[in-house]
């Protein structure tokens, strides 16, 4: 079984962050996007996967490497440009041969997994499966209308009137007749090989598509806000560990990972929250459903339920929550008073804040 990751997008709606590295590499729960979808991958039994990668980029491959550390062997498979999901699928189509594949969107988080669906496929082996979820908005996804069997009868993409609240997630299960489908795709009103398109011709073709309601949590990390509920999410099934210094002045409380080399000296550290190794915490609070990245630096900071990429500092501000600190970045206090900070701060920037 060979899988397919897309990681080829701008990610527009994340900048700054995405200005300096590909959303798919931006952390949640102190460990890429990206990285959470290979281990996923992983731990359902595949073992070769193409990753679809814009042409000139090359932080991806220098973050996963040739994927011996996830058990998998990985071939990267350039894109020119952004042409739609369906084109993924045509572009890798020599890597993909005649095997059977999951595709996954690289910038998406399914929790706790995609085993147990994965299994299903190989074991029904329709030409299609499709990983649904429920959703309060239909109009803003993809989605897909079931009858009684779970096949799929209709796919539309953001319907101005929506037949039903089932959005199409980013984990698809093909067997080789989606080729042929992709073949027989045009492309929409927004110049793109919709992958929706191939599989409605599909069933248009009555070929046999089912959708599984998705019955973990699922959430396309897009946004800020979609980060940091990925980030609370997978921070809850967070393994504690003390493996740098706490002092015996500092408190800790609840599930908390302090990874080697790190040192905690006169803070309180509310859990499920993970400092990253080589970070520095000093007279400092880290509330729930924080990470801190490698080498960042609290000094008589206060954050809760954020994200502080690698190298970042915080420094004097006790009221950030729900912000997101870039690379290199550093925050610290400055002149007037306000009772409340949220921030997305891009790498390397400097953000001072009023005292």
């Amino acid at each position: 079984m060979k899988s397919l990751v897309l990681s080829g997008g701008t990610g527009t709606r994340l900048r700054p962050l995405s200005h300096s590295m590909p959303k798919q590499l931006v952390p949640v729960a102190n460990k890429p996007v990206l990285f959470h979808a290979l281990e996923a991958l992983a731990a359902s039994g595949v073992t070769e996967t193409g990753i679809i990668i814009n042409a000139r980029n090359t932080s991806i491959p220098s973050a996963v490497g040739d994927g011996s550390r996830f058990g998998m062997a990985i071939t990267y498979l350039p894109q020119e440009s952004p042409q739609g999901l369906a084109h993924c699928v045509m572009i890798a189509r020599d890597f993909l041969a005649d095997d059977d594949f999951v595709m996954y969107l690289g910038d998406n988080i399914f929790s706790p997994g995609i085993t147990e669906e994965l299994a299903a496929f190989r074991r029904d082996r329709p030409t299609a499966q499709l990983l649904l979820s429920k959703v309060s908005n239909p109009s803003a996804y993809g989605i897909a209308e079931l009858d009684g069997q779970n096949r799929v009868t209709a796919l539309e993409e953001k319907p101005a009137r929506p037949r039903s609240d089932l959005a199409v997630t980013g984990a698809f299960f093909f067997t080789p007749e989606i080729h042929e489908a992709v073949d027989n795709t045009k492309p929409s009103w927004r110049g793109e090989l919709e992958i929706t398109d191939a599989i409605q011709w599909l069933v248009s073709h009555d070929h046999e598509v089912r959708g599984t309601v998705y019955s973990g949590f699922w959430k396309d990390t897009g946004t800020l806000h979609d980060l940091l509920e990925c980030n609370r999410v997978l921070l809850e099934a967070l393994e504690p560990g003390i493996q740098g210094s706490v002092d015996t002045l500092s408190r800790v409380y609840g599930p908390v990972v302090v990874e080697p080399g790190a040192r905690v000296e006169r803070s309180v550290l509310v859990g499920p929250t993970v400092i990253g190794a080589g970070s520095i915490v000093e007279d400092s609070y880290v509330g729930a459903f924080s990470s801190l990245g490698r080498g960042c630096r609290l000094q008589d900071a206060g954050v809760e339920s954020s994200i502080i990429l690698d190298h970042a500092s915080v420094r004097g501000v006790r009221t950030l929550h729900d912000s997101i600190v870039g690379k290199g970045g550093d925050v610290r206090l400055g002149a007037d008073s306000l009772s409340k900070h949220r921030l997305m701060v891009g790498d390397d920037c400097r953000v001072e804040i009023p005292a």
